[in-house]
């Protein structure tokens, strides 16, 4: 098996722009493993059930303060924002949380579709080489010396295999990383639309029992 470097000088200057889309899709991913995974992420059930304890108990400062320990995950920014309108009416509360998951959806949404994106721009990119390669392919057949006919044709298809290659070797790795991080963004949401709800019920049915 030939060298890195080999692959890249058989494939042509089409490797270039596949080269720098690899380079992409690495600092896109990442930049969102380290945001979803370990910055907004939280486990939910255990918080919300520490956040439920302490309203039930009418100790709102503590929940801000659980809030506050967090200060980077997407959940308790949502769930702080109900907390500090906790003793206000109804349709405050929920234009509170309503207007912290807007703030904080599209942060989680961030350049993670982009990944879908650059995945087929390599593999687009990696056809293009492959048909350029062809096309150069045909012009050697017919013409081309006989006496170079053989490595000039080689040469040809070497940049068309290569090109389709790298871009694969590119695009599936993209896909899979869309995958996984469109999981735990979708884990994430699904996280504050359950809990903002159930945090908002909360909230209105502790004003109305007088708690506050």
């Amino acid at each position: 098996m030939g060298s890195i470097a080999d692959f890249f000088i058989k494939g042509g200057a089409w490797m270039i722009p596949i080269g720098i889309v690899s380079f992409i899709v690495v600092a896109v991913a990442i930049e969102r493993v380290i945001f979803l995974f370990f910055r907004y992420n939280i486990n939910g059930s255990a918080f919300m059930a520490q956040i439920q304890k302490l309203v039930m108990a009418n100790n709102i400062d503590r929940a801000i303060k659980l809030c506050n320990a967090a200060p980077n995950a997407a959940l308790p920014r949502i769930v702080k924002a109900g907390l500090h309108r906790a003793n206000k009416g109804e349709t405050e509360i929920q234009n509170a949380v309503e207007e912290a998951s807007l703030e904080v959806i599209p942060l989680l949404q961030k350049r993670v579709s982009s990944l879908n994106t650059l995945a087929s721009l390599a593999t687009l990119l990696g056809l293009l080489g492959t048909v350029f390669g062809l096309i150069e392919a045909f012009k050697v057949v017919a013409n081309a010396p006989p006496d170079q006919r053989a490595n000039l044709l080689s040469d040809a298809i070497a940049i068309a295999m290569h090109t389709t290659a790298f871009g694969l070797l590119v695009a599936i790795p993209s896909l899979f990383l869309h995958m996984m991080l469109s999981g735990i963004m979708k884990k994430i949401i699904d996280e504050i639309d359950m809990y903002s709800v159930k945090l908002e019920n909360l909230l209105i049915t502790r004003g109305k029992g007088g708690a506050g």
